[in-house]
Order: structure tokens, then sequence, then C-alpha cells
């Protein structure tokens, strides 16, 4: 039996916690990258999502980021290496912090929006994320861009690494994500994102947006909380992987 893991992003807008939205998300899902403080989240919105995922059976994992909340750290900064190290190290402690609290275990760090775009094809700001998390622990697993440099860069560093898809984004044809500059960057049509990520798993492979198919060997496939109507969406995608045969399982099984 085919298996994959599916994944979201959250802790990161107040109001989805506070209406009850992220967490009609968790069902849906088997692991869950909560923001850190960086580019979103604050200790008390940390607490809340991780007692949410605890409520649901969700594997927690940390998910740093630059700490540009006007742009939501989607806006690539040059920074030195060392800052970057240092800035992953402090956010991905705090959650672990906070989560040593509720007693729940963090079992893997995906970097956030730009951070995540320019270390999948900048090796330096690769290992650099890598040393912060290994500052903090290594027994993690370091989620990255499938078919990116950054994996080997992260597994060279000790680490266990999952590549990831994403169900709710279109691709270029070299396999980079494209810009959110582009009106054309996020599919929020709950049907085509069950499809394209029926396609990773069952195909290893999508169609990019000049038409030409795109290999993604994933373990985990995303789709982000932050779009208009994700819990539909995340529905949809479970329900489609599901009904295709697919077993979801977090990385950490």
């Amino acid at each position: 039996m085919k298996r994959i893991d599916l994944n979201c992003d959250m802790g990161e807008l107040l109001e989805a916690i506070a209406d009850g939205t992220q967490e009609s998300l968790m069902p849906h899902l088997t692991s869950v990258n909560i923001a850190c403080g960086g580019h979103a989240g604050d200790p008390l919105m940390m607490q809340r999502t991780i007692k949410q995922a605890l409520r649901w059976h969700v594997a927690i994992g940390a998910h740093p980021g630059y700490a540009d909340r006007a742009n939501f750290g989607r806006v690539e900064l040059a920074i030195p290496l060392g800052a970057i190290t240092d800035f992953v190290f402090e956010q991905v402690r705090t959650l672990g912090e906070i989560a040593a609290e509720s007693r729940a275990t963090i079992t893997h760090v995906k970097p956030h929006g730009a951070l995540y775009n320019q270390a999948a094809h900048n090796r330096d700001i690769a290992r650099a994320i890598a040393d912060g998390v290994a500052r903090w622990r290594k027994d993690v697993v370091l989620v990255g861009l499938a078919g990116s440099q950054m994996l080997g860069v992260f597994r060279d560093a000790g680490f266990r690494v999952a590549a990831e898809a994403f169900a709710d984004r279109r691709y270029e044809s070299d396999g980079k994500l494209r810009s959110r500059k582009f009106d054309d960057a996020l599919i929020s049509d709950p049907k085509e994102v069950a499809q394209q990520a029926l396609r990773i798993v069952d195909d290893g492979k999508i169609l990019a947006v000049d038409g030409k198919e795109v290999a993604l060997n994933a373990e985990t496939i995303c789709i982000h909380g932050d779009t208009p109507g994700a819990p539909n969406i995340a529905a949809e995608v479970a329900h489609t992987l599901r009904t295709a045969g697919i077993e979801l399982r977090p990385l950490c099984e």
C-alpha cells in the first residue's frame, strides 16, 4: 500500500485559531508545521496550536522563517549565514520549550517561505538552516523541496530528510515552485488540488505551467492553511487519497 504524509503550515493566523478554522483542518492531516515567532506566531498561538494537534494525534513540527512579518516571510532577504543559523536555533528552541510544557514532541522541522525557497537552490543557506537545527537537536526530520539541493545538504549534515511536494502550488518546468507574484501560483479549487496530490503519489510527477512533466518523488505533501477554503481543500485531498487506497501517515511513523 502506498503511503504519504499530509502536512499543513499552522499557528500563523490568530483569527484562524480563534474562529476554529485551523482546528477544522486537523482531522484531514497527519502533520502540522507550527510558526515559531519569526514570520508569524507567538507563544500563545504556539501553545494553542500544539494542544489542537495533540487532540487530533497529529505530528508536530517547527516552521522557522525570516522575522519579516510585514511580508509574511515570503520575501527573500540577504542576511549573514550566521544570523540564519542563530534565528533558526532560537525559533525551534522556543517551540520545543513550549511543546515540552504540553508533553509534546517536535518530530520535524520545515523552513518557511522565502527561506525555504532560497535553501532549495543555495547550499550555504541550507547548511545554515541545518546548523541551526543541529544546535538544538539532530533527532528530527528536516523537510525540503523534492528534487532540490537542500535535501542533500540536510542529509550530509546528519539528518533524516523528507522530500516535500505541494498539492496547492503550481510548478515551473525546472521543479521550482511558481512565484507567488503570478496570479496562477496558487491552486484553490479543492478538486484540482486533490488531483494534483493524487498524481504526486500515484505517478511521482505533475504537469508544470508550460505543460512539461516534472518528477516529484515526495514523502510528504503540503496544503497551505492560509489559503481561502483550506479546510475544504484538506478534506477533499484526504478523501481522494484514501479512496484511492493511499494510507495517510506522519513522517515519524
